[in-house]
């Protein structure tokens, strides 16, 4: 069978998740985040152009969903604390609708830890619909230990 853009993506990722290749292959920037998700996912879009409005370049890479949730896992992130998409920068993994805000700051804290994560997808987080009409939610800061403590709160409009 030959190969075809599909399978290449495909293996990529997998070398990826298992710390075959570095993942910083095409994002040397500390300013730019390497986003991936799946094709069809309008959120994901929706959270990249909130990361791009706030000034941060983004590189995105389309997996298939296999694909994207083992690298999850490889990155340890905890799958109760899984979301739809998954970013790195400056060796941090930020999983999820996690606002621009709190990667600067944790860009400029530079704690011990995996990264951030908003887990699921809560209405009014970056990229899921209007502030206005936010529910609440944490952005969970995963520690490399596997602890995790809430980075920062943000209550319901």
């Amino acid at each position: 069978m030959p190969l075809n853009r599909r399978h290449v993506l495909y293996g990529a990722a997998s070398a990826i998740s298992l710390g075959m290749l570095p993942v910083r292959t095409f994002a040397q920037d500390p300013e730019t985040i390497e986003v991936f998700k799946t094709a069809t996912c309008g959120c994901c879009h929706d959270w990249i152009a909130h990361l791009q409005n706030s000034g941060f370049a983004v590189a995105a890479q389309d997996l298939e969903h296999e694909a994207l949730v083992e690298m999850k896992q490889t990155a340890g992130v905890p799958d109760a604390l899984m979301s739809c998409h998954t970013g790195r920068i400056a060796g941090y993994v930020i999983e999820g609708h996690v606002p621009a805000a709190d990667i600067r700051r944790l860009l400029v804290e530079r704690p011990e830890a995996i990264g951030l994560s908003v887990p699921g997808m809560p209405k009014g987080s970056p990229g899921m619909g209007p502030e206005d009409q936010r529910e609440a939610y944490d952005v969970i800061l995963i520690g490399k230990d596997g602890a995790t403590k809430v980075f920062a709160s943000y209550p319901a409009a």
